[in-house]
Protein backbone atom coordinates (compact mmCIF):
# COMPACT_ATOMS: atom_id res chain seq x y z
CA UNK A 1 0.00 0.00 0.00
CA UNK A 2 1.32 3.56 -0.53
CA UNK A 3 2.42 6.38 1.69
CA UNK A 4 -0.62 7.93 1.03
CA UNK A 5 -2.95 5.39 1.12
CA UNK A 6 -1.87 4.57 4.57
CA UNK A 7 -2.19 8.19 5.94
CA UNK A 8 -5.85 8.38 4.95
CA UNK A 9 -6.69 4.74 6.16
CA UNK A 10 -5.10 5.66 9.47
CA UNK A 11 -6.95 9.02 9.71
CA UNK A 12 -10.32 7.43 8.47
CA UNK A 13 -9.95 5.02 11.65
CA UNK A 14 -9.77 7.89 13.96
CA UNK A 15 -13.08 9.64 11.88
CA UNK A 16 -14.54 5.78 12.26
CA UNK A 17 -13.94 5.47 16.12
CA UNK A 18 -14.50 9.01 16.96
CA UNK A 19 -17.57 9.47 14.80
CA UNK A 20 -19.09 6.44 16.84
CA UNK A 21 -18.42 7.78 19.95
CA UNK A 22 -19.04 11.36 19.69
CA UNK A 23 -22.81 9.97 18.75
CA UNK A 24 -22.89 9.06 22.27
CA UNK A 25 -21.27 12.61 23.60
CA UNK A 26 -23.74 15.06 21.42
CA UNK A 27 -26.78 12.88 22.88
CA UNK A 28 -25.20 13.03 26.11
CA UNK A 29 -25.03 16.87 26.09
CA UNK A 30 -21.32 16.24 27.11
CA UNK A 31 -19.67 17.39 23.81
CA UNK A 32 -17.11 19.72 25.24
CA UNK A 33 -15.71 16.88 27.59
CA UNK A 34 -14.28 15.38 24.17
CA UNK A 35 -11.65 18.71 24.36
CA UNK A 36 -11.00 18.30 28.13
CA UNK A 37 -10.17 14.70 27.86
CA UNK A 38 -8.00 15.11 24.45
CA UNK A 39 -5.78 17.71 26.43
CA UNK A 40 -5.74 16.51 29.91
CA UNK A 41 -4.59 12.76 28.42
CA UNK A 42 -1.13 14.98 27.88
CA UNK A 43 -0.69 14.61 31.66
CA UNK A 44 -1.15 10.61 31.65
CA UNK A 45 0.86 10.48 28.94
CA UNK A 46 3.70 12.44 30.29
CA UNK A 47 3.61 10.62 33.76
CA UNK A 48 3.38 7.26 31.59
CA UNK A 49 6.74 8.28 29.79
CA UNK A 50 8.29 9.47 33.32
CA UNK A 51 7.81 6.08 34.46
CA UNK A 52 8.77 3.81 31.44
CA UNK A 53 11.06 6.22 29.45
CA UNK A 54 8.93 5.27 26.20
CA UNK A 55 5.91 7.37 24.17
CA UNK A 56 4.38 4.38 22.62
CA UNK A 57 3.19 1.42 23.67
CA UNK A 58 0.74 -0.07 26.60
CA UNK A 59 1.78 2.63 28.72
CA UNK A 60 0.51 5.30 26.65
CA UNK A 61 -2.59 3.85 26.82
CA UNK A 62 -2.87 3.05 30.55
CA UNK A 63 -1.26 7.00 31.49
CA UNK A 64 -4.25 8.55 29.26
CA UNK A 65 -6.67 6.18 30.42
CA UNK A 66 -6.23 7.16 33.60
CA UNK A 67 -6.12 10.82 32.68
CA UNK A 68 -9.34 10.32 31.17
CA UNK A 69 -11.11 8.45 34.01
CA UNK A 70 -9.50 11.28 36.85
CA UNK A 71 -11.15 14.09 34.40
CA UNK A 72 -14.71 12.71 34.06
CA UNK A 73 -14.39 12.31 38.19
CA UNK A 74 -13.11 15.44 38.92
CA UNK A 75 -16.14 16.61 36.71
CA UNK A 76 -18.37 15.19 37.91
CA UNK A 77 -17.33 15.72 41.55
CA UNK A 78 -17.35 19.67 41.10
CA UNK A 79 -20.56 19.31 38.93
CA UNK A 80 -21.94 16.94 42.11
CA UNK A 81 -20.85 20.42 44.44
CA UNK A 82 -22.99 22.78 42.72
CA UNK A 83 -20.68 24.17 40.60
CA UNK A 84 -21.89 24.29 36.78
CA UNK A 85 -20.79 21.91 34.72
CA UNK A 86 -19.53 24.01 32.14
CA UNK A 87 -17.13 25.66 34.47
CA UNK A 88 -16.04 22.40 35.91
CA UNK A 89 -14.99 21.01 32.82
CA UNK A 90 -13.06 24.74 32.01
CA UNK A 91 -11.27 24.38 36.01
CA UNK A 92 -10.03 20.87 35.74
CA UNK A 93 -9.09 20.15 31.83
CA UNK A 94 -7.09 23.73 31.47
CA UNK A 95 -5.18 22.77 35.09
CA UNK A 96 -4.33 19.13 34.35
CA UNK A 97 -3.12 20.41 31.09
CA UNK A 98 -1.28 22.89 32.35
CA UNK A 99 0.42 20.38 34.65
CA UNK A 100 1.20 18.25 31.52
CA UNK A 101 3.15 21.26 29.84
CA UNK A 102 4.89 22.13 32.71
CA UNK A 103 6.04 18.33 33.58
CA UNK A 104 7.09 18.40 29.42
CA UNK A 105 9.18 21.16 30.25
CA UNK A 106 10.68 20.61 33.51
CA UNK A 107 10.69 16.92 34.02
CA UNK A 108 10.93 15.06 30.27
CA UNK A 109 13.69 16.70 28.85
CA UNK A 110 14.94 15.80 25.50
CA UNK A 111 12.63 13.11 24.03
CA UNK A 112 10.08 13.68 21.05
CA UNK A 113 7.55 14.89 23.15
CA UNK A 114 6.16 18.68 22.91
CA UNK A 115 3.04 20.73 23.23
CA UNK A 116 2.93 21.17 19.23
CA UNK A 117 3.40 17.41 18.47
CA UNK A 118 0.54 17.08 21.36
CA UNK A 119 -1.86 19.55 19.65
CA UNK A 120 -0.97 18.70 15.82
CA UNK A 121 0.15 14.95 15.77
CA UNK A 122 2.44 13.53 13.53
CA UNK A 123 0.34 11.93 10.53
CA UNK A 124 2.85 12.26 8.05
CA UNK A 125 5.26 9.81 9.48
CA UNK A 126 2.83 7.22 10.21
CA UNK A 127 3.70 4.98 7.43
CA UNK A 128 7.46 4.80 8.74
CA UNK A 129 7.38 2.99 12.34
CA UNK A 130 5.72 -0.26 11.00
CA UNK A 131 5.02 -3.81 12.90
CA UNK A 132 4.47 -7.08 10.96
CA UNK A 133 1.45 -9.04 11.68
CA UNK A 134 0.15 -12.46 10.57
CA UNK A 135 -1.45 -12.87 7.37
CA UNK A 136 -1.47 -9.12 7.04
CA UNK A 137 2.19 -8.70 7.39
CA UNK A 138 3.69 -5.06 7.30
CA UNK A 139 1.65 -2.13 8.97
CA UNK A 140 2.06 0.95 10.56
CA UNK A 141 1.83 0.62 14.56
CA UNK A 142 -0.61 3.29 14.81
CA UNK A 143 -2.61 1.64 11.87
CA UNK A 144 -2.88 -1.11 14.10
CA UNK A 145 -3.71 0.27 17.53
CA UNK A 146 -6.38 1.95 16.16
CA UNK A 147 -7.86 -0.92 14.07
CA UNK A 148 -8.03 -2.31 17.07
CA UNK A 149 -9.73 0.26 19.20
CA UNK A 150 -12.04 0.53 16.49
CA UNK A 151 -13.07 -3.31 17.07
CA UNK A 152 -13.01 -2.59 21.16
CA UNK A 153 -15.55 0.27 20.52
CA UNK A 154 -17.95 -1.56 17.86
CA UNK A 155 -17.66 -4.39 20.17
CA UNK A 156 -18.96 -2.02 23.17
CA UNK A 157 -21.42 -0.94 21.44
CA UNK A 158 -23.00 -3.54 19.55
CA UNK A 159 -22.89 -5.52 23.43
CA UNK A 160 -24.81 -2.16 25.26
CA UNK A 161 -26.43 -0.82 22.56
CA UNK A 162 -30.00 -0.97 24.22
CA UNK A 163 -28.03 0.26 27.80
CA UNK A 164 -25.76 3.19 25.90
CA UNK A 165 -29.48 4.64 23.86
CA UNK A 166 -31.36 4.49 27.48
CA UNK A 167 -28.84 6.19 29.60
CA UNK A 168 -28.02 8.57 26.45
CA UNK A 169 -31.85 9.69 26.04
CA UNK A 170 -32.77 9.38 29.87
CA UNK A 171 -30.65 8.60 33.08
CA UNK A 172 -33.28 8.78 35.64
CA UNK A 173 -35.40 6.17 33.39
CA UNK A 174 -32.35 3.95 33.29
CA UNK A 175 -31.52 3.88 37.13
CA UNK A 176 -36.07 3.08 37.41
CA UNK A 177 -34.82 -0.07 35.45
CA UNK A 178 -32.03 -1.38 37.02
CA UNK A 179 -29.18 -0.11 34.97
CA UNK A 180 -25.98 0.84 36.70
CA UNK A 181 -25.89 4.80 35.55
CA UNK A 182 -22.70 5.38 37.01
CA UNK A 183 -20.89 2.10 35.81
CA UNK A 184 -22.02 2.90 31.99
CA UNK A 185 -20.65 6.37 32.65
CA UNK A 186 -17.22 5.98 33.52
CA UNK A 187 -17.06 2.90 30.94
CA UNK A 188 -17.72 5.21 28.28
CA UNK A 189 -15.42 8.33 29.37
CA UNK A 190 -12.97 5.23 29.61
CA UNK A 191 -14.05 3.97 25.82
CA UNK A 192 -13.83 7.95 24.72
CA UNK A 193 -10.21 7.96 26.90
CA UNK A 194 -9.30 4.63 24.74
CA UNK A 195 -10.43 6.78 21.43
CA UNK A 196 -8.79 9.39 22.35
CA UNK A 197 -4.86 8.54 23.30
CA UNK A 198 -4.82 5.84 20.22
CA UNK A 199 -5.41 8.91 18.05
CA UNK A 200 -3.42 11.29 19.38
CA UNK A 201 0.17 10.61 18.58
CA UNK A 202 -1.13 10.51 15.04
CA UNK A 203 -3.54 12.86 14.54
CA UNK A 204 -2.88 15.58 17.77
CA UNK A 205 -5.57 17.10 20.03
CA UNK A 206 -6.79 19.55 17.32
CA UNK A 207 -8.12 16.49 15.08
CA UNK A 208 -9.69 14.23 17.81
CA UNK A 209 -11.86 16.90 18.80
CA UNK A 210 -13.02 17.42 15.57
CA UNK A 211 -13.32 13.92 14.51
CA UNK A 212 -15.31 13.69 18.10
CA UNK A 213 -17.80 16.13 17.85
CA UNK A 214 -18.60 17.82 14.37
CA UNK A 215 -19.68 14.32 12.35
CA UNK A 216 -21.85 13.14 15.28
CA UNK A 217 -23.08 16.77 15.08
CA UNK A 218 -23.62 16.67 11.35
CA UNK A 219 -25.51 13.04 11.39
CA UNK A 220 -27.73 14.42 14.48
CA UNK A 221 -28.85 17.13 11.37
CA UNK A 222 -29.60 14.27 9.32
CA UNK A 223 -31.79 11.75 11.24
CA UNK A 224 -33.46 11.23 14.60
CA UNK A 225 -32.52 7.31 14.66
CA UNK A 226 -29.56 6.72 16.77
CA UNK A 227 -28.31 4.08 14.33
CA UNK A 228 -28.27 6.19 11.37
CA UNK A 229 -26.87 8.44 13.58
CA UNK A 230 -23.94 5.99 13.84
CA UNK A 231 -23.62 4.95 10.40
CA UNK A 232 -23.81 8.62 9.17
CA UNK A 233 -21.21 9.66 12.07
CA UNK A 234 -18.61 7.47 11.03
CA UNK A 235 -19.13 7.87 7.30
CA UNK A 236 -18.99 11.77 8.10
CA UNK A 237 -15.67 10.74 10.05
CA UNK A 238 -14.24 8.88 7.08
CA UNK A 239 -14.92 11.23 4.00
CA UNK A 240 -13.28 14.00 6.45
CA UNK A 241 -10.27 11.96 6.48
CA UNK A 242 -10.23 11.59 2.61
CA UNK A 243 -11.67 15.22 1.65
CA UNK A 244 -8.68 16.57 4.18
CA UNK A 245 -5.87 14.96 2.89
CA UNK A 246 -6.61 16.21 -0.68
CA UNK A 247 -6.52 19.62 0.78
CA UNK A 248 -3.38 19.09 2.56
CA UNK A 249 -2.00 17.99 -0.51
CA UNK A 250 -3.64 20.61 -3.14
CA UNK A 251 -2.57 23.66 -0.38
CA UNK A 252 0.48 22.50 0.38
CA UNK A 253 -0.22 22.32 4.37
CA UNK A 254 -1.33 20.59 7.76
CA UNK A 255 -2.62 17.42 7.21
CA UNK A 256 -3.99 17.15 10.44
CA UNK A 257 -5.18 20.59 10.45
CA UNK A 258 -7.12 20.30 6.78
CA UNK A 259 -9.26 17.21 8.22
CA UNK A 260 -10.29 19.10 10.73
CA UNK A 261 -11.12 21.80 8.14
CA UNK A 262 -13.03 19.08 6.08
CA UNK A 263 -15.11 17.80 9.29
CA UNK A 264 -16.33 21.86 9.61
CA UNK A 265 -16.84 21.89 6.20
CA UNK A 266 -19.44 18.80 6.32
CA UNK A 267 -21.21 20.39 9.04
CA UNK A 268 -21.55 23.76 7.10
CA UNK A 269 -23.18 21.71 4.31
CA UNK A 270 -25.77 19.62 6.52
CA UNK A 271 -26.58 22.82 8.24
CA UNK A 272 -27.49 24.30 4.97
CA UNK A 273 -29.30 21.46 3.44
CA UNK A 274 -30.02 18.66 5.62
CA UNK A 275 -33.90 17.80 5.29
CA UNK A 276 -35.72 18.34 8.55
CA UNK A 277 -33.17 20.90 10.39
CA UNK A 278 -31.27 22.12 7.52
CA UNK A 279 -31.05 26.24 6.97
CA UNK A 280 -32.63 25.68 3.09
CA UNK A 281 -35.75 23.60 4.28
CA UNK A 282 -36.58 26.14 7.33
CA UNK A 283 -36.90 28.71 4.50
CA UNK A 284 -38.63 26.47 2.11
CA UNK A 285 -40.79 25.02 4.41
CA UNK A 286 -42.93 28.43 5.29
CA UNK A 287 -43.07 29.02 1.88
CA UNK A 288 -44.72 26.06 1.07
CA UNK A 289 -46.99 26.64 3.89
CA UNK A 290 -47.97 30.32 2.82
CA UNK A 291 -48.76 28.82 -0.73
CA UNK A 292 -50.80 26.09 0.35
CA UNK A 293 -52.92 28.49 2.71
CA UNK A 294 -53.30 30.86 -0.26
CA UNK A 295 -54.79 27.86 -2.48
Amino acid sequence: MSYSMWIILTASLVGLSCGLIGVFLILRKQAMMADGISHTVLLGIVLAYMVTQEVSGPAMLIGGIFAGILTAFLVQTLSSLKVRHDASLGIVFTSLFAIGVILISTSVGNVHLDVKHALMGEITFIPFTTMDLPLIGSIPKATALLLLVLLVVIFFIVAFYKEWKITSFDAALAASLGIPVIFFHYLFMTLVSVTTVASFDAVGAILVVAMLITPAAAAYLWTDKLIVMLFLSGGFGVLSAIIGYWIATWLDTSISGSMALATGCIFFVTFLLSPKHGLVSRWVRPAELREEQEA
